[in-house]
C-alpha cells in the first residue's frame, strides 16, 4: 500500500517518547512504500488543525538527536476526541495529504483515538493502518510487560531519593522526616520504584505510600514513629494518587479547576499533606518536595534500556504497518529475567484503551508500606544503562525541528 503516514505524540512527556519517534522515522524511510513521512503537531490537534510538517526536509542529524532528547518533539497535547464530527474530519485530513499509515505515540486515550479512527476509516471504505506505540511514565497501560518512560522515570526519581535520604541523614537533628511525592494518578508503580534505592534499612525510603494500598493514619503514624525511634529520621515517598479508606485522593483539589481535559480529578499537594499530618501529629519538623514534572523528563540520568526498547517500539510499529497490521498497538513481552531479554508483540488498540493495569497486590508488603523481592526483580532490569546526551560547554544539547509545515 503505497501512500504518506503520519506520527504523533500524545499526553505527558517522558524521557524516551522521542527515542520512539526516531524509530518510526528511521524505520518509515526504509520503506519505498511510504512516500511523506509527516508529524502532527501537537498530537491529534495537529491533524485537526492541520498543522502537519515534512519530516523528510528536517536534517538526519536532528533525527538521530532525538534519542538524547526529553519531552517531546512533535509537541503533545491532552485532548479527548469526543465528536464524531472531530474523527470525520481527522480522517477527511488523511484522506486529503493521501496519508496511510497512523503512528500514535501514548497512552489509554491516545489508543482509544487511533482505534476509533481506524474503524472509522474501515466503515468508509478508506485503505489505512493505524498502529499504536506505547507510552506513559505511569507504567498502567493493559496487555505490556513495561511502557517506555517507565524504567527512565523510576531510575531517575529512585536517584533523587537516595540523595535526599543522604541529605536527611545529615541534618535529621534539624529536619527529621523528608516527604517525597510522587506521580502517579491510580497506579503507584512510580512510587514503587523508588524502593530500588533502598539497600539496607538505614537508606531511604522507608515508607511507601500507594494508591493501591487504603491509607489507614494510625498505622501510618506508628511507622513513621517506628523509624524515629530507631534510626532517628524518616523518608516517605507518597503517590499523589494514594487515597483514603472511603476512595477519596489525600489531596484532592476542590472548586471550578478541579477537573482536567479527560474530566480526571486534578492531584498535587500529598506531600504537604503527609508532611502537616506529621509536624502536626507526631510533633517533629518536617520537609516535602514534588519533583513533579522534573521526573519524567530526566535524559540526563534516562535508563538506556527504556531508550532502546522505545525506539525498537517505534520501529516495530512502521514494520508491522507496512505488512499488513492495522488495529493494534505494539507491546513490551519479557522473554526472560535473569538475563533480561525483550521482544514485542501486539495488542488489539480497543483493549489497551479500556484496559489499566494497577500495581500487583502481592507485590506489596503485609504492612501495605514497601514493595517485595519480586517487584525489585521485575524493575531493576529496566533501570539499566544510563542515555548519554551530547554535551556542549557543561550542559546537555536537544533538538528541535525546523517544523517545514505542509
Amino acid at each position: 500500500m503505497k501512500g504518506n503516514c503520519i506520527v504523533a505524540q500524545s499526553g505527558g512527556p517522558t524521557a524516551v517518547i522521542n527515542a520512539s519517534v526516531c524509530g518510526v522515522i528511521q524505520e518509515a524511510m526504509r520503506h519505498s512504500e511510504i512516500e511523506g513521512v509527516y508529524a502532527a503537531h501537537n498530537g491529534i490537534l495537529g491533524v485537526l488543525n492541520e498543522e502537519i510538517f515534512d519530516l523528510r526536509r528536517e536534517n538526519p542529524e536532528t533525527i538521530e538527536g532525538l534519542k538524547t532528547t526529553p519531552a517531546a518533539a512533535l509537541g503533545s497535547c491532552r485532548y479527548k476526541v469526543r465528536k464524531q464530527e472531530d474523527f470525520e474530519k481527522i480522517l477527511k485530513v488523511f484522506r486529503k495529504h493521501n496519508i496511510r499509515y497512523f503512528f500514535y505515540i501514548g497512552g489509554n486515550d491516545s489508543m482509544d483515538t487511533a482505534d476509533k479512527v481506524n474503524k472509522l476509516a474501515v466503515e468508509k471504505g478508506y485503505e489505512f493502518r493505524a498502529v499504536g506505540v506505547p507510552k506513559t511514565i505511569d507504567n498502567d497501560l493493559a496487555f505490556t510487560d513495561h511502557t517506555p518512560g517507565y524504567g527512565s522515570v523510576i531510575k531517575y526519581l529512585a536517584t533523587m531519593v537516595m540523595e535526599a535520604g543522604r541529605d536527611t541523614e545529615a541534618l535529621y537533628t534539624a529536619d527529621t522526616v523528608n516527604v517525597i511525592e510522587a506521580m502517579g494518578r491510580n497506579a503507584g508503580w512510580i512510587a514503587a520504584g523508588t524502593a530500588l534505592a533502598r539497600r539496607d534499612e538505614e537508606d531511604a525510603p522507608h515508607i511507601i505510600l500507594l494508591p493501591e494500598v487504603p491509607f489507614d493514619i494510625e498505622r501510618f503514624k506508628d511507622k513513621v514513629k517506628y523509624y524515629l525511634n530507631k534510626i532517628k529520621r524518616c523518608v516517605i515517598v507518597v503517590s499523589e494518587g494514594t487515597k483514603n479508606p472511603d476512595g477519596s485522593y489525600i489531596a484532592e483539589q476542590k472548586g471550578e479547576f478541579a477537573k482536567d481535559a479527560f474530566g480526571h480529578t486534578q492531584l498535587g499537594g500529598a506531600a504537604n499533606y503527609i508532611k502537616e499530618l506529621v509536624e502536626h501529629d507526631i510533633k517533629v519538623k518536617a520537609r516535602f518536595a514534588i519533583p513533579s514534572t522534573i521526573q519524567r523528563n530526566g535524559i540526563h540520568f534516562a535508563s538506556k534500556t527504556d531508550s532502546e526498547e522505545a525506539y525498537t517500539a517505534g520501529r516495530k510499529a512502521v514494520e508491522h504497518a507496512v505488512n499488513g497490521v492495522t488495529g493494534k498497538m505494539v507491546t513490551l513481552v519479557r522473554a526472560s529475567g535473569k538475563p533480561y531479554k525483550c521482544t514485542t508483540g501486539l495488542a488489539e488498540l480497543s483493549s489497551v484503551a479500556n484496559g489499566e493495569k494497577y500495581f500487583p497486590e502481592e507485590w506489596i508488603t503485609d504492612d501495605g508500606f514497601f514493595v517485595t523481592e519480586d517487584f525489585f526483580n521485575y524493575a531493576v532490569p529496566l533501570i539499566q544503562g544510563e542515555v548519554k546526551p551530547v554535551i556542549k560547554n557543561g550542559l546537555p544539547c536537544f533538538i528541535r525541528f525546523k517544523k517545514h509545515f505542509i
